[in-house]
């Protein structure tokens, strides 16, 4: 089943300062997602989509310690660590929408993104997520039922800052499910003609193909 990856912005989002032991700490707290609503990008999530999702994001992510979310705007849906800037603590229903909790941590990336709140600096949440979009009887792109959540947050710039959003879908990018493993169908075929290329130019070394692989798997 081939999917989109899909990016939803949310500028409603405040930021608290919490003292604990004498110890400074960031907190991004807001609406996150909302669900029966037609959002800036046109689509709209059914809530029972958003409900499952946000049940098994709770139950797998956020209560085992491995919710977590990036500073800027990958490119896919795998969390890469060495981007990672807080850790997401809450995430529950009010109503359509669903409000988020997460604590900026002390990695490289947390500390940037602290800087920037030190100074001020107005920043969104945007989340991560999978799946297909069908128009509905509006006339309203409408998430379908394969919709899977990548990240409930990522910290992204300031909303107010002309053309800083990505549209949402990246047309260009198709992923599909392999035993259970997430494959960027493009970038895999991709990686397969620079290969072949290489191969047929007899420049087909171990580092050239290291680095062919290399090129799929940022993709991912």
């Amino acid at each position: 089943m081939n999917m989109k990856l899909i990016t939803e912005l949310n500028e409603s989002v405040v930021t608290l300062v919490e003292e604990k032991s004498g110890k400074k700490s960031w907190v991004i707290e807001g609406v996150w997602m909302q669900s029966n609503l037609k959002n800036k990008n046109g689509r709209v999530y059914p809530k029972s989509i958003l409900q499952r999702e946000v049940t098994r994001y709770n139950k797998d992510y956020i209560k085992e310690n491995r919710a977590v979310g990036e500073l800027g705007h990958p490119d896919g849906p795998s969390i890469n660590l060495d981007r990672v800037s807080h850790k997401i603590i809450e995430l529950k229903e009010d109503g359509d929408n669903f409000i988020g909790r997460a604590k900026v941590m002390n990695t490289p990336m947390g500390i940037i993104a602290q800087g920037l709140l030190e100074e001020g600096v107005k920043l969104g949440v945007s989340s991560r997520g999978l799946g297909s979009l069908k128009e509905n009887a509006s006339g309203t792109m409408e998430v379908q039922e394969d919709f899977y959540l990548a990240t409930a947050g990522d910290i992204v710039a300031d909303p107010s800052a002309p053309g800083a959003w990505v549209n949402g879908i990246m047309e260009g990018v198709d992923f599909f499910w392999n035993n259970g493993s997430l494959i960027a169908e493009r970038a895999a075929e991709e990686a397969k003609i620079d290969i072949n290329k290489l191969a047929k130019a007899r420049k087909l070394t171990e580092a050239n193909m290291v680095s062919a692989f290399n090129r799929f798997l940022k993709s991912l």
